[in-house]
Parts: C-alpha cells; structure tokens; sequence
C-alpha cells in the first residue's frame, strides 16, 4: 500500500539511488522487490502520521451515514500492484469502505450517550494500540452508532505471540505400520467387502467440509522472529475470524478510557452504558439462494448451518472442528460433551426400553397382578376420612397391571447398570475431553492470570497486599470479612431450601384435602379414579411452583453471589453456579424424594391415623403401591421441563426476532432488510446469554439427574432423555447460528465445576435407587415371600409358582367398629355382600384384631426390614466397588493419544531445529553470494 499521489516515475528514480541496486545490473525481480520495500515503507511513515494527527474517535469527520456503496474519505490509500478494491467485500457487510479491511469488532453506543469523554480517550488508546477504526451510523436510528475495528497483520502478531496463540507450521506426516502379506489380503478382502455396503448414514459429507488445516498440522505458539517456520498462504487469513476477534477483545480488555489504575477495560464501559454492545461479526447470511451441493458454502455461517443446525441432519455427527473455530473451543467443548452425553444415552436407553418390553411380555404371567384382579372378594379400606368408600382390590387391577411394566424382575439389573453407565459415561469422557483438548491444541494451555472484578476492586480498594505471581498490589479481602460474608450467604441458601420444603409440605397439605374433595365428586370418572386425579393435578400445581420458585432463585442466587464479593470472574461464575444448581436441583426433586420415600411410609394404620396438626390425614399409597405415584410425578415433571425448556430456549428469541423484522419491514418494505450491512443485521438479533453456557449446562446436568436418580422407577426416563437430546443439539446449533450475536470466541480445556456436579450425582444415584428398590418397590417383600413364606419356602427357588398366596400375605385385617369417629364413612360396605361390611383390608404386615396384641407388627413385618436394610449395604457397597473398579481400570488418557503427543513433541524439536538449520544455511548462501564471509561460523 502507498498514496496516490506517488506515480510509478517518482518511484523509479528511488529505486536508482536504492543502497546496493546498480543501474547497470538491475533485473525485474530486484525492481519489484525494491518497489516492495519502498512501499512498506511508504506506508508506515504516513501510518505514523495518521496516528499522531488523528482527530478524536467521536469527531463527526469519522463518521459516515450507514451507505454500502459509499466510498472512504480516506481516498489517500495507495494500490502499488494496482490492485481494484474488492466490490463483494464492500456489500457484504464484513469490510471496511475500501474493501480491504475486514471487519474484527464491532462496538455500539448512542449519541445521545453522556460518557462522551471516556470513549473519546478509550478510542484514542485503541488507536494508539494499532487498532483501526471506522464509524458508521445505523440506517434505522440515527442515533445508533457502530464502531468498526480492524487489527492489521502487525498488532496480529505481536499479540499472537503475547497470548501464546498456537498456529500450524508443518503438516503432519503419518507413519503406517508394516503390515504382514497375509494381513493385507485380509484388509483387501474386507475393504472389498465394505464397498458393497451402503456409507455409513451418519458421518459428514468430506467434500462439503472445509479443509481444516490447523487439524493436519503440527502447531506451535506463534514467534515473529521465527516466523518463516509457520504456514502462511496469505497474511490476510492466516489468523481466522475467530482467532483475530479474540486478539482485538483481548487488546479492548486492556485499553485505559479514564485516569486511574482501575479505570480499564470494555467489559467496565459496559457495565456503565458508554457501549451498549460489543461483538464480533457472523460470517454473512446463512441462506443462500444456491443449493450447498452444487455451489458449495458460501461462508463457515452457512455451512454451519446446512451440516449442523439443519433438521435434515438430525441423525448426523457433529461438525466439531468446524463449530470450534467458528465459535471458539468453549462452546466446541460444551456440543462436544452434549454430543458425547447423547451417544452414551443411546445403551442406556436400550436397556431402559427392553426392561419396559420385558415388563409387557411377562405381564399375563405375572402371580401379583393375576391375584389382584382376581381379588374380587378382598374388601380394601377406604383412603381416606369419611367420604371415601370401601373398594375391591381388583378395582385396582389397571394400576398392579400398571406397576409391573416398571417393578419387575429386570429393575434390580437396570440399576445397577445405570449406576456403572454413570461411572463409565465419566471415565470415558475424561478419554474424550483428552483426545479433543490434544486435536484442538488445549493440552498445554493454561488460562492466563485473571482480572480481579471491578466490584471487588471497588469494595476493598483502601486494603491492599502484593500479588504473589505478578508481585504488584491488589485489593485484599480480611479473612473475617469473607468468612462472615459466606455465612451469611450459606444462611440464605438455608433459607431457601427451607422455602422449597415449605412449598412441598404446601403440595402434601393439597394432595391430603383433595383426595376427599375428589372422592365426593360428582362425576364418576373422577370420583371412581380420585387418587389419580390428586396425584396427576398435585403433580401439575408442582411444575407450576417450581417454574416459578425458579426466577425467584436466580434473583437470590446473584444476590447472594454478589454478597460473597468473589475475586475474579471464575470464582463468581463457579459460586453463582454451585447456588443455582443446588436451588434449582432442591426444587425439581424434593416432591419426587417425597412421593419415593415418605408418600405412604408413616400413615400409620386404620383406627390409629397419623395426622397433620392433628387435623388431615396423611395420604396412603394406592393398593397396587407408590410406584405408580413416583412414575407418574417423574414422567410429567420430565415431559413438562424438557418442552418448557425447549421453548424457551428456542421460542422466545425467535418470537423477538420476529417482531424486530416486522417494525423494519412496516417501515423500510421487504427489500430493506436484505440491504442491511451484517453489523446491522447482527446487532438486530438477541445477545447471548449474560450468563455464557449456564443455562443451556444446567438444564442437561438437571436432566442427567432425573436420568440417573430415580431410574428404578421409571425405565424410560433414558430413552426420553435420548429423543429430547436429539433434538436439543439441533435447537441450540440453530439458536446459536441464526438467533443469537455471533458470541466472542473463548478457550476452556474442560466443562468446569460441571464435572464435579455429575460426579456427585453419580455417587447420588447409587444411594437413591438402592431406597429405591428396597423401600418404595414391592421387589424385597416378593423375595423375602418366595424364600421364606410362600409355597417354595426353604427350597431355594423364587419363580412365579413361589409367588402364589403375596397379595393375601401383604394385607392385614381390621374390624370395621375399630374406626374413629372422624375416620368413619359414610358407607357401610353393604353394596358388597348385602350386610355391613365387619372387616377390611390394609397394606401392612400387622396382627389381626383379635390377637393378644391387636395390630401389632408380625415376624413377617421385621423380615422385610431387616431384608431391606440388607439390601441397601450389600447393593450400594457392591456398586461403589464395581465404580471404583471401573474408574481404576479406564485410564484418563489413552495409550495411543500418550504417544502420539510423545511422538508429535520429538518431531518439533526436529522439525525446529531442521527448519533454523534451513534457514542459517540460507543465510550463508546470500553472504557468499553477495562476497561478505565470516570466519567460525555455524553451521
């Protein structure tokens, strides 16, 4: 680049007083390489004269009406090679007016803004940190104003090499094992044989993906003095779009707008309205009137979105290497674990269905429910005081029918599969994160020393200490300080937790009202079924509450977390984290935990009720048992959150976008938006999250609770998980490419704090189905019948023919005079056998009325208690080792990957070393070429 003003002429006679260049013996490449160096050096005088005669960054004379077809004022730009400016670059949204510039950040403030003064001197400094710059005024509100920021090739570099940025320098050369004759015939034979087969439906087309080289290449932290080492095509591209973004925020995170020490940084004229926006730019539309097949992509957006966020691709891998650099390795680890968490579901979800099937096919055959809808001459108890009738236990025929689909032979085995899938889904994602964070070049990264919070500052700037890595003072926080502060904050989170019980002990005062309110209904449907309708309607009320308590818990969440006064960002973000999952996970499980292991335990029997504030009394279990309730409570909690979340994720900014196209559309026609310039068009849609990937991991860690947790009860909740996620992973890559600003590109070597939160719910898991199985299904009654009471008792045999005679075991008998007043019904039983009934029946292993010590526990009764206290040891320490087990045996890292990186680490020792020599050789070539020779040189 130069000026116009200097013609080919003035250029020739420098090129004849060039040092070094005779006239005489001057050929056509010397003539171009001088012409180079002139022009280099052209340019950077008037780029120093630019920057010290620059006018201030809000100074009108910047600033251009939002116009794609105007040119620069800046028309001093000189083409050396006489290069036409790019007229595609300047419509696309993405480039300066000169067509040559692309277009890095963008930052966005309002005239009217008062901090007029702060970006004035925050601009000057970007400009002074080599930064270019270009304004722009919005074509729908003049008063709108985008800041366009370009970094050239040198402020590139030399912050490349700051951060330690690693770029490719030598492909990779890959070494085949000598392989046997024999064992190429075979090869042979079986590639011949996969030829016939059809491709495998679900890996990518190659030819539609781009040519990743950074994928195929060694890397190395970038070093201009070593920079002949690195391939470089083209300077223009050699840093991609999400790499130069990430270079420019860094260098804003660190640019002064006001005098004193914590007056710097974007993230702070943010927070303080002199920018209302700041992101980098997508990569142009992500339609194209072209058909991707025929035209190929017209830009990373659009091939993002046609082989990832597509719908027709929904049974398709992942484009990981291709969402990591158009989005960074933070959001490419986040679908890479999705990814992983949705393939793993796949076994698990199998299982689940086959326990399910298993259920259906031994269904005609099962002794409990063939009893139960026999049981036509067992008069059961009412469920509730006064208006609930006596019933048949073989009115209850559907629900033991019902139950058995999910408590039957196979849930033991399915929980403890589940308990060991948790372990080995961790194990082998560990192995996973490896081989990404090795290909993705995160194996030697560490996060660089971070900014202390501008609150933090704020607060405790008067106390200072020295900072032991970077040895200059910082804010400190007393000892005292911080602990009265997190105990105040652990007393909040008390609190709430206590609000939570509060709202369950609400659902519990609702279901013990209603079931009488329910069995005095006039309709028959809903009188006949009334404990269904109280659970399905309880259940209902509790999504509402929870969805509810939930806003509440993020307001408290933050209020709290800013109580705590955390240092750096990561401490808050892992502190705000902690409390909003621990919140949000009370909230979704408690009435679960309640239905699974107090719904029914502590009732007491008839004649001698349990009540609350000795007013209700406590809700029963059905006669087929509680199962049915906890599957019911899990089943709709689930369906219900995954849509609600779906909706929200997705529904909401498209509702918004919506609107913001309809008011351009009302007011600049159909074609107006289409001419929009990208910065335009990016900062009409919704900004990503405040909280980063916060919500988006939250809801799939909630999900892997409800996954793993209670999974004894319900088998299917892997195989609703699977389909939600199948669909998940395609609403978030359509939110991400089409609905959101296109987010700053970040790196992370793992998924943070998350992975200890479903390791502690692995662990939670174990505990939770061993209750599970032992107290709220009948599968440790049934065994302890089989083996000890029943017809094959003392023969070491449990199949169905030991089962005859469980359901007339399980049931006690009361007398019917024995009822409290207030526990009466209205009916005597006398629809049953013509004349009031004198006895009943009830769940519960107790002595008969007239025995020495009427209703009593029996034998029997301490049997199963001690069965099930046995269970619960014997499962979980039995799980625990298999896990540990499991864990010792997968090791972290896989054997191949360790020497692929020992490997790959010797060869760039060689490939430096030989590339220097290269290079040194070179150099003394050119010297005796040129008649200079040095004595005791190397090499």
């Amino acid at each position: 680049e130069g000026r116009e003003d200097l013609q080919v002429n003035q250029l020739e006679t420098q090129i004849w007083i060039k040092p070094g260049i005779q006239k005489t013996d001057v050929d056509f490449t010397e003539i171009l390489n001088a012409i180079q160096e002139i022009a280099k050096d052209v340019n950077f005088f008037f780029d120093e004269l630019e920057g010290v005669n620059s006018p201030s960054k809000d100074d009108d004379s910047l600033l251009h009406h939002g116009n794609l077809t105007s040119t620069s004022d800046d028309a001093s730009r000189l083409e050396v090679v006489g290069e036409e400016v790019p007229d595609k670059n300047k419509i696309n949204g993405l480039y300066f007016r000169d067509g040559k510039c692309r277009i890095d950040y963008i930052l966005v403030y309002r005239k009217s803004n008062p901090q007029t003064e702060k970006r004035e001197v925050f601009e000057r400094n970007i400009r002074a940190e080599g930064l270019q710059m270009e304004k722009e005024s919005s074509l729908t509100n003049s008063d709108i104003i985008f800041l366009k920021l370009h970094a050239p090739w040198e402020v590139l570099g030399k912050y490349a090499e700051l951060m330690n940025v690693r770029m490719p320098f030598r492909r990779k050369i890959y070494y085949l094992h000598r392989r046997y004759k024999f064992m190429n015939r075979i090869e042979k034979q079986i590639s011949r044989f996969r030829g016939w087969l059809p491709r495998k439906p679900m890996k990518l087309d190659k030819e539609t993906l781009p040519d990743l080289e950074e994928n195929d290449c060694y890397t190395a932290p970038f070093s201009q003095q070593r920079i002949h080492h690195f391939i470089i095509h083209n300077k223009d591209t050699f840093f991609n779009n999400a790499t130069r973004s990430r270079i420019v925020h860094h260098i804003l995170q660190r640019v002064k707008y006001e005098e004193g020490k914590n007056k710097i940084g974007l993230n702070r004229l943010l927070s303080n309205g002199s920018y209302e926006a700041a992101f980098p730019l997508h990569e142009g539309s992500y339609r194209s009137k072209n058909s991707i097949k025929t035209h190929g992509a017209e830009n990373h957006r659009h091939l993002l979105y046609e082989c990832w966020a597509s719908w027709g691709v929904w049974y398709k891998y992942q484009p990981l290497d291709l969402v990591r650099r158009y989005f960074g390795e933070k959001i490419g680890l986040y679908f890479a674990w999705l990814g992983w968490y949705t393939g793993m579901l796949f076994p698990a979800a199998f299982i689940g269905l086959f326990v399910f099937l298993y259920g259906v096919t031994t269904l005609n055959h099962c002794q409990v429910s063939k009893e139960v809808c026999k049981a036509t001459d067992i008069i059961m108890c009412p469920i509730c005081d006064k208006y609930c009738p006596f019933m048949r236990l073989s009115d209850s025929c559907i629900y033991a029918k019902v139950t058995h689909l999910f408590d039957n032979g196979a849930t033991v085995f399915f929980a403890v599969f589940m308990a060991v899938w948790a372990t080995v889904f961790l194990e082998f994602w560990k192995r996973r994160r490896a081989v990404i964070a090795y290909d993705w070049d995160l194996i030697d990264w560490e996060e660089e020393e971070e900014e202390i919070r501008p609150q933090f500052e704020a607060k405790y700037s008067k106390k200072e200490r020295m900072n032991p890595i970077s040895g200059k003072p910082e804010p400190y926080q007393a000892f005292a300080d911080k602990c009265s502060r997190l105990i105040v904050s652990a007393s909040g989170i008390f609190f709430m937790i206590c609000v939570v019980i509060a709202a369950v002990f609400g659902i519990v005062i609702y279901r013990v009202v209603t079931v009488s309110t329910f069995a005095a209904f006039k309709w028959a449907l809903i009188r006949n079924n009334s404990q269904v309708a109280t659970t399905g309607t309880a259940v209902c009320i509790n999504f509402c509450i929870i969805m509810l308590l939930n806003v509440l818990y993020e307001k408290v969440a933050l209020f709290l977390t800013n109580l705590e006064q955390p240092r750096t960002e990561s401490e808050w973000e892992n502190s705000f984290t902690l409390k909003m999952f621990l919140f949000q996970f009370v909230n979704l499980n408690s009435s679960t935990f309640y239905i699974a292991f107090f719904l029914g335990r502590f009732t007491g029997h008839p004649g001698a009720y349990l009540r609350l504030i000795n007013r209700w009394r406590l809700e029963e279990c059905h006669p087929s048992g509680c199962l049915i309730d906890l599957c019911m409570q899990m089943g709709i909690i689930m369906v219900l959150k995954q849509t609600w979340n779906n909706f929200m994720e997705l529904g909401y900014p498209l509702i918004q976008n919506w609107w913001t196209r309809r008011k351009l559309r009302q007011e600049y026609g159909t074609q107006g938006k289409t001419s929009f310039p990208q910065w335009e068009k990016d900062y009409n849609l919704q900004p990503m999250n405040a909280y980063g990937l916060f919500d988006e991991y939250l809801e799939m860690i909630l999900q892997f609770g409800f996954t793993t947790i209670f999974v004894a009860a319900f088998p299917l909740a892997p195989l609703l998980a699977l389909l939600n996620n199948i669909i998940e992973i395609r609403l978030d890559a359509y939110k991400f490419v089409t609905q959101w600003r296109r987010p700053l590109a970040s790196r992370a070597k793992d998924i943070g704090i998350w992975y200890g939160i479903l390791e502690g719910i692995g662990i939670l898991s174990v505990i939770t189905n061993a209750f599970v199985i032992a107290v709220t299904s009948d599968f440790i009654p049934r065994l302890v019948y089989a083996y000890k009471y029943g017809p094959c008792a003392g023969q070491g045999e449990a199949g169905q023919k030991c089962m005859v005679g469980y359901v007339n075991a399980s049931l006690s008998v009361f007398l019917v005079s024995d009822f409290e007043n207030r526990s009466e019904p209205t009916s005597n039983g006398s629809e049953f056998s013509g004349s009031p009934l004198k006895y009943c029946r009830y769940r519960d292993y107790r002595d008969p009325p007239h025995s020495p010590v009427p209703y009593g526990y029996t034998l029997q009764f301490w049997h199963v208690l001690a069965a099930r206290l046995a269970f619960i040891i014997v499962f979980e320490h039995l799980v625990f080792c298999i896990k540990h087990l499991i864990s010792y045996l997968i090791p972290d890292l896989p054997k191949d990957l360790r020497d692929r990186m020992r490997r790959e680490k010797y060869l760039i020792q060689e490939m430096m070393y030989e590339a220097e020599l290269e290079r040194l050789q070179k150099e003394r070539k050119e010297r005796k070429k040129n008649g200079k020779s040095y004595h005791n040189e190397w090499p």
